[in-house]
């Protein structure tokens, strides 16, 4: 297959999963998560019932799919570190190249839609449950990780509980201003500044566990 011909059938691939996301998030957002059908959304973007779940697995997909690819996120900061980088400086390296970039991984995003996701999220119980399951599972992963580094899984959980919440709680931060009015350009303009606190805090507890990669 040629190179364009592959280009025109990845571009409306993403095209149609683009479509699908957008109308099932009106259709949440207008009527509520729980009361909007597969069928219904598929309806509204014009593709089969089957398309939707070729493209999404499952109804929670349609909105926590974006939010689910950067879940481990953390857990290939230090799995990727430099030798001799510890834990707490890989993952504030990386959450700061995030904010340089304006990822919208890391809250710093003010599409529309993006925020009618947050907001969905926040809103419905099986969502929340999900999103929260996803990242208790991306907490232990990070765990059993540095517990094969440092031998100690007790002290392994302690860090990779820190280490997360820190970092969720400065993209919490990010989505609260953004949602309450201000813009991605202004957050950005101290989320550096404040990243650097949050890790620091951190690492006056942590050190340069759990040692050289």
């Amino acid at each position: 297959m040629a190179d364009g011909e592959m280009g025109l059938r990845e571009r409306k691939k993403r095209e149609t999963a683009m479509r699908i996301w957008r109308a099932a998030l009106d259709l949440f957002t207008e009527r509520g998560f729980d009361h909007v059908s597969v069928a219904e959304i598929a309806a509204a973007a014009d593709v089969s019932k089957m398309t939707v779940f070729n493209y999404f697995g499952t109804k929670e997909d349609l909105v926590t799919a974006p939010m689910m690819d950067h879940v481990g996120d953390v857990v290939r900061a230090v799995r990727e570190r430099e030798p001799g980088e510890s834990a707490v400086a890989a993952v504030r390296r990386q959450f700061l190249e995030m904010i340089e970039a304006r990822d919208p991984s890391v809250g710093l995003n003010d599409d529309p839609r993006s925020l009618q996701a947050r907001q969905l999220i926040m809103n419905t119980p099986v969502l929340l449950q999900r999103a929260s399951v996803a990242f208790r599972e991306a907490q232990q992963e990070l765990a059993e990780l540095l517990a094969e580094e440092s031998g100690d899984a007790m002290l392994a959980a302690v860090a990779a509980a820190q280490l997360t919440g820190a970092r969720n709680a400065l993209i919490t931060e990010h989505h609260r201003r953004i949602l309450g009015g201000e813009s991605v350009q202004w957050v950005v303009t101290d989320a550096a500044e404040r990243a650097e606190r949050a890790f620091a805090q951190v690492e006056n507890g942590l050190g340069s566990y759990p040692g050289p990669a």
